[in-house]
């Protein structure tokens, strides 16, 4: 039964090739950041008010100047495409449809065109390298294809070590071996409803990492194409906020003098990100430092994402200061096992919960929380 976000997640390990469920579900070296990721959520515990009168409650969120009906947004992730069919245009379909922010990732396999005619009000977030002239390129694509908001993210400036991809046999670029093949074959539904229609199509290519047409997922080209970020700094965001005239926002962000920093440069919105453990294993959750990057932030937007996975994680972190979350595997899981259909009810999952855990608590708005509501264990 699919009764929580977590039950997408035990259905799509057995629906998808063990390769690509490690991809998606994988962390860096140890796991210790996607561990303190749940660990710095579960340390809290919620202190309800009762006889407050909660009929009529609301979970709509409003955020850089539009409104949203629920606190929460789906978090950029790569390659949907290549675990769901059509995942990007999905989910961004999903999330129009339900009023929610949507984040098309850089390394995804969909045009970005394609994704901002599926869904007008989708964000579009960048890797971008410490290159001027990429830079202003595909800003310009992505004003050209009529985004309203760009997300920089800023964590990746060296390729983490994912051995666990390695062990689950995932690697960019993709190798074609006889393990891969046989684990592909052994999970028919995938391959029929998702391989077999995105080769149709050719080849997945990279399609938003630059200003044209970037690698094919087996090409070794596809990892130079994500190359020198290591020289991206704070002048290559300065640039972006002179040349990008819609909302700016920068993901990655843990120390609360970035999120300063990138105030100061007038950026719109920082997401308080460890990259889902992704990237640099021990690195602290953002949840533990969220209330000093809210000190820092003052009314600048402040996101964060990382283990969300229930209703009350969601109003934790928004006691803690933040404004929006960002949801990610989760609601890839769900597009792998039905498409937008079964991402819909991912949402209303999370939606319902949130709904209804606002009235336990004795609240009738996201207005209303405040730290006053937790208590540290």
């Amino acid at each position: 039964m699919l009764l929580t976000l977590d039950d997408f997640e035990r259905a799509a390990r057995r629906r998808l090739p063990r390769p690509l469920f490690g991809y998606v579900s994988g962390a860096a070296e140890t796991g210790a950041a996607r561990q303190d990721n749940r660990a710095a959520l579960d340390a809290w515990r919620l202190v309800p008010k009762v006889l407050a009168g909660v009929e009529g409650r609301s979970v709509a969120q409003n955020l850089m100047g539009k409104a949203y009906t629920a606190p929460f947004g789906i978090a950029p992730m790569g390659l949907s495409a290549l675990m769901a069919r059509d995942g990007d245009r999905v989910l961004a379909r999903a999330a129009g449809a339900a009023g929610l922010p949507f984040v098309l990732s850089g390394s995804s396999l969909t045009r970005m065109e394609d994704v901002r005619d599926a869904n007008p009000d989708a964000w579009f977030q960048a890797y971008l390298p410490g290159e001027e002239d990429r830079i202003r390129a595909l800003i310009a694509r992505a004003r050209e294809a009529g985004f309203g908001t760009l997300v920089l993210t800023a964590d990746t400036a060296v390729v983490a070590n994912r051995e666990n991809n390695l062990r689950a046999g995932f690697s960019t670029p993709l190798r074609v071996t006889p393990r891969l093949l046989w684990d592909f074959a052994i999970k028919p539904r995938w391959v029929l409803g998702t391989f077999v229609p995105t080769l149709a199509r050719g080849m997945p290519h990279f399609e938003n990492s630059d200003a044209i047409r970037g690698a094919p997922i087996i090409s070794k080209q596809a990892m130079r194409d994500f190359g020198r970020k290591d020289h991206l700094s704070w002048d290559h965001l300065a640039l972006m906020r002179d040349l990008w005239p819609g909302k700016l926002v920068l993901k990655g962000v843990i120390a609360p003098d970035d999120v300063g920093r990138a105030r100061a440069l007038g950026c719109d919105g920082v997401v308080l990100s460890n990259h889902g453990g992704r990237q640099l294993d021990h690195a602290i959750s953002p949840l533990r430092i969220l209330p000093e990057a809210r000190a820092q932030a003052g009314d600048m937007a402040l996101l964060i994402d990382g283990g969300i996975r229930r209703g009350t994680d969601v109003i934790k972190a928004l006691a803690l200061g933040a404004d929006m979350v960002l949801v990610g595997r989760p609601l890839l899981y769900a597009a792998t096992l039905g498409g937008q259909e079964m991402a819909t009810r991912a949402i209303d999952i999370l939606k319902t919960e949130i709904h209804r855990n606002l009235g336990l608590l004795g609240l009738r708005s996201l207005s209303e929380i405040g730290p006053d509501i937790l208590h540290r264990v």
